[in-house]
């Protein structure tokens, strides 16, 4: 069996190209080395790939790419907390606890900067940076649970109101992020209100727990239908994914005293929105999640998501040897769900 690491590597801006990462490395004290199984793409990854202005950090040359991933515990060193065949999932950055988002240091994450990410078979990782991935999820969907997962968790548990059982949700669209919402609080016995752009996807987000579902392209001016569906009161929190001038029908879709989580900006539309009034009026907060969330907020959802057998669903997965076609899928993706690299 070779003991080399092989990785796919940034050679250019848009071009990868995979290379012999040289030996395995050995872990030092309280270091494991993961042999990775999956990867999931994330948007922000283009970014990097493609050497983009809106990543505000410089790349070091021949950077392997992605934050996103989940194995298997390969080797510990002196002092782990882990043994060899443990399934777990990486920790990206450095936010292990609490909730303050400035632990959060952009710099201190993977697949940027100066530290290469999960495209890669191997990785030597701190033994704090990885967490128990589900027993009920395959590698597959583990590897999505971090950024799309943690990421709908800091939305919807974090802050207030926040979710609970008997309360209602807004999702927007049926990506990564989305369809980990839809799940998390129909699972917690909440009501969630789905809109997307396709009759078919809503029918998904329906499968996926969603109860009242809105076409926003039949429906522009879609608060309205959602007003209709909460007894005219509004959501308790709306998970927005999509920003620009669509923001103000999520701030009109939240109750009174409403929170409007911001985690996206999919539209790339910065139009200005009159938004001081009905936040004023009604008494909600806009609340930005970055950062994705701590380590603590990971374990928690990974603990959940065991619980309820949650499955996130996967656009499409891509063989190791295919990385960069599944990095240009990720431009045109349109499917529900995340893109996954099998490893």
């Amino acid at each position: 069996m070779s003991s080399s690491n092989r990785a796919w590597q940034i050679a250019s801006p848009g071009k990868l190209i995979l290379a012999d990462a040289g030996p395995r490395p050995p872990p030092g004290p309280h270091q494991v080395l993961v042999r990775n199984r999956a990867v999931s793409l994330n948007y922000r990854d283009l970014l990097c790939l493609d050497h983009s202005p809106n990543y505000p950090i410089k790349h070091k040359a021949d950077m392997v790419p992605c934050l996103d991933g989940a194995g298997e515990i390969e080797a510990v060193g002196e002092g782990s907390q882990w043994k060899v065949g443990d399934r777990v999932i990486i920790q990206p950055n450095t936010w292990l606890t609490g909730t303050d988002p400035r632990n959060f240091k952009l710099n201190e994450t993977i697949g940027a900067g100066e530290i290469d990410g999960t495209l890669q078979q191997y990785m030597l990782w701190n033994d704090d940076r990885v967490f128990k991935a589900p027993d009920s999820m395959t590698f597959e969907e583990a590897c999505t649970l971090y950024t799309a997962g943690v990421t709908a968790w800091y939305s919807l548990k974090y802050g207030e109101p926040k979710l609970q059982a008997g309360g209602n949700i807004l999702t927007q669209g049926t990506g990564g992020v989305s369809c980990y919402a839809i799940q998390i609080a129909a699972a917690e016995g909440a009501t969630v209100v789905a809109t997307s752009s396709s009759d078919e996807k809503l029918e998904i987000a329906k499968k996926l727990g969603a109860k009242h579902l809105i076409n926003y392209r039949k429906t522009p001016d879609w608060s309205v239908e959602v007003l209709k569906a909460t007894n005219g009161e509004g959501v308790d929190v709306v998970v927005e994914v999509v920003g620009g001038a669509g923001l103000l029908n999520s701030v009109r879709a939240a109750r009174f005293g409403g929170r409007i989580s911001v985690i996206g900006i999919l539209s790339g539309d910065d139009t200005p929105v009159a938004l001081t009034q009905p936040l004023l009026y009604g008494a909600k907060t806009l609340q930005a999640c970055f950062g994705a969330g701590s380590k603590e907020m990971a374990i928690e959802l990974s603990a959940f998501a065991e619980k309820h057998r949650l499955h996130p669903p996967i656009a499409q997965v891509f063989e190791f040897e295919e990385a960069d076609k599944a990095m240009e899928a990720l431009r045109t993706l349109s499917g529900v769900g995340k893109i996954v690299i099998k490893v």
